[in-house]
């Protein structure tokens, strides 16, 4: 420390840059011992490189246009050394020289005190450089259309995100911001289960197929498994898979609700963890049970993308209408309306309804009436899984899946008693 106080200031960033550009050479010197074509640089000539950006901004002070020439110079040498690399290889590429690119910056960065952005390019720079087998594997294992989901997935997040107004307009507090927010954290989940889904895709069987597609979709899930079913003589696997992936759906509500609002979340988090735990190892315990025909049963279900466009749109659109939709019954039918337009939402997809109510409760909707109203749809939800589950699969399975998940929504329905006193 005595030491570091006396030097001067310069020194202890010099020092700095030529250790930053000596592991970016190193690395290099490496590569170019394990290879037997042209290489350009080492251990001598990326500390030279980081120095001279360092000088070079130095001198520069506050003027760019120094510091734009002696870039465009370092530039120019290693251009001269990738045509070299092209007129002596078939195939050459070009990550040592923009490596070097990257150690000019390094230099220019630490003299103008951006220790940590410095430190962090370089770090950066050595993984890239290290990682090169890895993730060219990685780049070959991921399908085209899996590129241009995440894509989707940066549009909705990082573009159309923070353009929105965070203000509220009409009388019914409608936030663009808000609302996009809404679909952001739903895709998010969505996205999260469908990656999970799709890399477990050769492992696991029906019950890692049910916990993963109960986050993404559990009414989906259900669907699919009683068809699956339906094929398939497992009653007692088929109907604890489809009642686990409804045991998920309570902690997909739950981490959607605790987003927006924590104070709903208070008052509902005991008896979502406790219906998720029931649903869950009561229908792990279901499957374990012996079927008639103990044959080993594979995951088939390869989940769609959950990030299309217009399905975002549409949900966005769902989301506003039965914000609308609640204040009005608030305002009109009471409580009674709000429970019936739970009711209703259940039967067919629960997360814009509990969305709109994690919103209505800062406006008209108490919150006691926003709880009772959200475990009313998902008591609904289950209800129609299990007449799904009835009609799709085999009798066995239909009959064991509409018995499990009616009384999981008679469950659900009892925490009503005390929030409603």
């Amino acid at each position: 420390m005595e030491l570091y106080q006396r030097l001067p200031p310069e020194a202890v960033k010099i020092v700095l840059v030529l250790f930053l550009s000596f592991l970016i050479g190193l690395e290099r010197e490496e590569h170019k011992a394990s290879g037997s074509a042209y290489s350009f640089g080492g251990v001598r000539t990326f500390p030279l490189i980081g120095l001279i950006g360092y000088s070079i901004a130095l001198v520069s002070g506050t003027q760019l246009i120094p510091l734009t020439i002696g870039f465009a110079v370092i530039a120019s040498f290693l251009l001269l050394s990738y045509w070299h690399k092209l007129s002596s290889a078939v195939a050459a590429g070009v990550t040592t020289e923009m490596s070097g690119l990257a150690t000019f910056l390094v230099g220019a960065l630490v003299c103008y005190g951006h220790f940590w952005i410095a430190t962090t390019l370089s770090v950066a720079s050595l993984l890239l450089l290290d990682l090169k087998t890895a993730l060219e594997k990685l780049a070959v294992r991921i399908a085209p259309h899996e590129i241009l989901t995440f894509a989707k997935f940066l549009l909705l997040t990082g573009v159309i995100l923070p353009v929105l107004p965070n203000q509220e307009f009409s009388q019914f507090h409608i936030n663009p911001f808000k609302t996009w927010l809404v679909v952001v954290a739903i895709s998010t989940i969505s996205y999260a289960s469908y990656v999970l889904q799709k890399v477990t895709k050769e492992q696991g069987g029906i019950v890692l197929s049910a916990l993963l597609g109960g986050a993404y979709s559990s009414t989906v899930t259900t669907v699919v498994i009683a068809k699956r079913a339906a094929r398939d003589n497992r009653p007692h696997l088929f109907a604890g898979g489809i009642l686990m992936a409804s045991g998920m759906m309570y902690l997909r509500i739950a981490a959607l609700v605790t987003l927006f609002n924590r104070q709903l979340m208070a008052i509902l988090i005991g008896p979502f963890l406790v219906l998720a735990g029931l649903a869950v190892g009561i229908g792990w315990l279901w499957t374990r049970i012996p079927d008639e025909n103990p044959h080993d049963v594979e995951r088939e279900y390869d989940p769609k993308n959950p990030l299309e466009l217009l399905t975002a749109f549409l949900f966005a659109a769902l989301f506003l209408a039965m914000l609308v939709a609640t204040q009005l019954a608030v305002t009109y039918l009471g409580r009674a309306g709000v429970n019936t337009l739970g009711a209703i939402m259940g039967v067919a997809d629960v997360d814009p309804f509990i969305m709109g109510m994690t919103q209505a409760t800062a406006t008209l909707t108490p919150l006691k009436v926003a709880a009772v109203a959200i475990l009313i749809a998902a008591a609904s939800n289950n209800v129609a899984k299990g007449i799904y589950a009835f009609s799709l699969a085999d009798r066995k399975t239909g009959i064991q899946s509409l018995v499990l998940l009616v009384a999981l929504a008679a469950l659900g329905i009892v925490p009503i008693i005390w929030l409603g006193s």
